[in-house]
């Protein structure tokens, strides 16, 4: 045998630890790719995909979008490697869209004084409000507040709900503070009272007039007696907004998104935003802060009004998750704060009106014309504050001289609200292709005071009509209008279905609506409402992995019993943004 040289003998060796190196690698490569999708399985899976409820055994979510809706067996065969979440018991449906709300100031009634009536709040009477405006003074942020403002600012008394069944006054408010302006701003927000210094400051005297749209509530003598109404409490409140500096704009920001994760409602609406709301919202965008899809709509109302064209799409499309939807009219104020336009009157006046009063009217017809012109123009979606069947007639006249004049066919104008809705004005609403935004969360908050002092009998049986709307063939959704209502939405559902007030009352039987319907107004026609119907609101594959997990089934548990449903976890876009602890 011939002998190997040396050269040969160091190639040789080179050669095996090539070998052996190569040999490790394939051991340490995985056997299998580790998936990115998750399977969620063993739970009601509700689809609201089609007229009746569907159910699916397994849903499979991978990069924000569901890729997978159907057996179980299948999910397990084709995504053996998928994380599992075992919903055990709990039950899967997509998560709620805000039919019509106001994102930025529920976030800032999250940090001012709460006077809510019970059960959500301690204002049960005009000593509990001034007692719990002082309490908050103290707090870390009542300080907070009032140093950025220099005011003591509370939300959300109701005036039907304290047991002097009036407003409080600025003699009142003069309990909490003389040094300080003070302003609490009524649960409806269409009202609001300010003590004797912020009168003062604001400049409302025996000699103001009542401006356009607004008035001032007087003492006998004419002088104001603090309670301020439409227009008037507006040009307080929104240049008071509008000193938010940057720090306080943000945690309201985050205030609210918390609010409404917690509540399952992952697209957002504010429907009625201010320019500096707008300018916040904007550079909100900007820094990422959104982990909610926020639809705003801004106020074409207002002397300063611009659209943001950079966040305006028509195809409706989100930038970090924000993005401008249309725009916001108003056109009458608060039923249970008897600032409504009405055709007939009120069942029991407000304290200093007298004869036949019927609230009142915030625009002529030629205004009203004009901006939903505009918006027509512009192909903007309008999205109009109707609370009085008069106002309602207003805006169908507006809408149906309009349709006539552009082509603008798909615009789903829609109907905010809507409380005195009219059987007789239903028809017109289909025929223009109006859509309903409806309010009968009314029925449990206020539903004895529409009864009792607003409406009377049988007019408040007829609040916020669902059925008909629904049998008329209008797109529905169901609202809370946070933070008039914080968005509770469990409270939403139970109320659309139920029709119960606080006092157990069934208000309008026949205005009742099934518990699927009630879960579509929260879902599939919220989509509807917003251009999304291809991206959300439903369980199918391809659509957006927006879900919300409920202890209960709603369609299963006796109707009386939703508005004890829990909401488990919140799931956007895939991820988790809230979880029950």
């Amino acid at each position: 045998m011939k002998k190997l040289t040396k050269p040969f003998i160091i190639l040789g060796f080179l050669i095996l630890l090539i070998s052996c190196k190569n040999s490790e690698q394939k051991k340490e490569a995985p056997i299998e790719n580790e998936s990115k999708a998750t399977v969620y399985y063993n739970g009601d899976i509700i689809t609201v995909e089609g007229d009746t409820p569907n159910y699916a055994e397994a849903l499979v979510e991978e990069n924000g979008k569901i890729i997978f809706v159907g057996k179980k067996n299948l999910a397990d065969q084709n995504y053996a490697n998928a994380k599992k979440v075992d919903l055990k018991g709990n039950t899967l449906v997509p998560a709620f869209i805000d039919g019509h709300g106001h994102f930025y100031n529920t976030g800032f009634a999250s940090i001012v004084a709460n006077l809510l009536p019970p059960p959500d709040g301690p204002g049960g009477s005009v000593q509990d409000l001034v007692d719990a405006t002082n309490e908050w003074k103290e707090s870390e942020d009542g300080k907070f507040v009032i140093e950025k403002f220099g005011w003591i600012i509370g939300h959300g008394y109701d005036d039907s709900q304290l047991v002097e069944k009036d407003h409080p006054k600025a003699t009142d408010l003069d309990k909490i503070s003389t040094e300080l302006p003070v302003l609490l701003i009524h649960q409806s927000e269409h009202l609001g009272v300010m003590n004797s210094k912020a009168l003062e400051m604001s400049g409302y005297t025996k000699d103001t007039k009542d401006p356009e749209g607004g008035h001032l509530r007087r003492n006998s003598d004419g002088s104001p007696n603090g309670v301020l109404e439409e227009k008037a409490m507006y040009a307080i409140l929104f240049p008071l907004l509008g000193k938010a500096d940057a720090e306080f704009a943000m945690r309201c920001i985050d205030k609210a998104q918390e609010q409404y994760a917690m509540n399952g409602y992952l697209t957002v609406q504010d429907g009625r935003t201010t320019p500096e709301q707008m300018n916040i919202f904007s550079e909100a965008a900007k820094q990422g802060k959104y982990y909610l899809d926020i639809i705003s709509y801004p106020d074409i109302d207002v002397a300063n009004f611009t659209m943001d064209e950079e966040y305006y799409n028509k195809d409706h499309s989100y930038k970090n998750n924000y993005r401008v939807g249309g725009v916001k009219l108003t056109l009458d104020g608060s039923p249970q704060g008897k600032t409504a336009w009405l055709t007939q009157c009120y069942h029991v006046n407000p304290v200093g009106k007298d004869g036949c009063y019927k609230g009142f009217a915030i625009m002529d017809d030629e205004k009203a014309k004009n901006y939903v012109e505009k918006a027509f123009q512009n192909q903007w979606q309008i999205i109009c504050h109707t609370n009085g069947d008069a106002a309602i007639d207003q805006y169908l006249k507006v809408i149906a001289e309009t349709e006539a004049k552009y082509d603008y066919p798909d615009h789903r104008t829609t109907i905010i609200h809507g409380q005195t809705l009219r059987k007789d004005q239903i028809p017109t609403v289909k025929k223009l292709g109006v859509y309903c935004s409806l309010f009968p969360t009314h029925t449990f908050y206020w539903g004895d005071w529409h009864k009792e002092s607003v409406l009377g009998e049988p007019r408040a049986d007829y609040i916020s009509p669902c059925r008909d709307v629904i049998d008329a063939g209008i797109n529905l959704t169901s609202h809370h209008d946070a933070p008039v209502i914080f968005p509770n939405s469990m409270r939403v559902y139970d109320a659309t279905v139920n029709r119960v007030t606080r006092t157990g009352y069934i208000l309008g039987a026949d205005q009742r609506v099934t518990p699927y319907e009630g879960l579509k107004t929260l879902t599939i026609w919220g989509a509807k409402q917003n251009f999304e119907e291809n991206t959300k609101g439903s369980l199918k594959e391809g659509k957006i992995a927006d879900l919300v997990i409920l202890d209960k089934n709603p369609l299963k548990i006796d109707p009386m019993q939703i508005h004890t449903i829990q909401i488990v976890e919140s799931i956007k876009d895939g991820k988790s943004v809230y979880k029950k602890m």
